[in-house]
């Protein structure tokens, strides 16, 4: 089997990338084709159908996408729209044309209404408004839900989506501004022990409840769904529902998050939040139970999964321990 994992550079990309070679160095026959983003421009179309044709990977994996945090969608809407409905299009469509039977599309759960019942089934999708900060990349999402979808539909391939709560882990990005929530707090509150700050501020009220994934617990989810039987997937899948949901099933306030983040870092100073800033949707906890019910569950629990992802965050030397 030829996996192409579109994105490999990134975090879900590199985990999903580490599996496979796990996997590989454990006898399974396979070859794994990537390329960098200098090498293949996702947004160009000529670019990806020659790179199809001539390559004919067995899998597709859409793990590249324009990402960021609430400051960054709420910054650049254009590129995040535009970005993510190209790349999607572009792969999905020149992997149908290229023969390309299987591909899995990572989604995020900001496809989900702003209101709506807790925790979020895959049933929800299109039922409410969406949160106003992350529109346009939500938007973009939808899309490529609808056309794996499509394309299963009316050509009988087998395109998988699946849609992770909020992920961290090695080879996040860190950016100050750009960044998600956690790995911008694990980077704000380092930087305050080093610098020896008294308190650290943080946007919003610290009120809202999120769900966090490791990155690796991610990456086995999204082979556990590659590798089951069409006829098991269908069973547990209908027209309106051709996505999956893949998290913890737990979630925790910012102010828990900040705590753990301030522990693992050996942080000893204050935390305080600027109620000026947006917090967002004020929960966004998902139904696991349909990925639970095929088999899976998360094993990384959230102390250890920070604690191991700051230990990534000092060895790779960003930062001076």
């Amino acid at each position: 089997m030829k996996y192409f994992i579109a994105g490999h550079k990134g975090m879900v990309g590199s985990a999903i990338m580490r599996k496979l070679i796990e996997r590989k160095v454990h006898g399974d026959p396979l070859e794994i084709v990537t390329k960098t983003r200098a090498e293949l421009d996702l947004t160009d179309q000529k670019s990806v159908r020659d790179f199809m044709h001539v390559e004919k990977p067995d899998v597709v994996i859409v793990a590249a996408a324009k990402v960021g945090g609430i400051h960054a969608n709420d910054t650049y809407p254009a590129e995040f729209i535009y970005d993510n409905l190209i790349i999607e299009c572009n792969l999905i469509h020149q992997a149908f044309k290229s023969g390309v039977a299987k591909l899995l599309q990572l989604g995020s759960s900001c496809i989900y209404p702003k209101f709506t019942d807790q925790p979020i089934g895959e049933s929800a999708l299109l039922t409410g408004k969406l949160e106003p900060t992350n529109e346009p990349y939500a938007i973009a999402k939808i899309a490529g839900i609808k056309l794996c979808e499509s394309y299963n539909r009316q050509y009988g391939v087998d395109y998988r989506s699946v849609m992770p709560t909020n992920l961290y882990g090695p080879g996040d990005n860190y950016h100050p501004d750009n960044s998600h929530v956690v790995p911008g707090l694990l980077k704000r509150f380092h930087d305050a022990k080093q610098q020896g700050v008294d308190e650290v501020m943080i946007w919003g009220s610290g009120k809202p409840r999120r769900e966090f994934l490791h990155v690796d617990d991610m990456a086995e989810a999204s082979l556990f769904i590659l590798g089951l039987e069409k006829s098991v997937y269908d069973r547990n899948t209908q027209p309106m529902l051709s996505h999956i949901n893949v998290g913890t099933g737990i979630d925790h306030s910012i102010l828990e998050l900040s705590k753990i983040i301030a522990d693992v870092v050996g942080y000893c100073g204050g935390i305080s939040f600027d109620t000026t800033k947006p917090d967002g949707a004020m929960r966004k906890l998902m139904s696991v139970d349909r990925i639970n019910n095929m088999g899976w569950k998360y094993k990384i629990d959230l102390k250890s999964g920070i604690r191991d992802t700051y230990e990534w965050y000092i060895n790779q030397g960003q930062v001076r321990s």
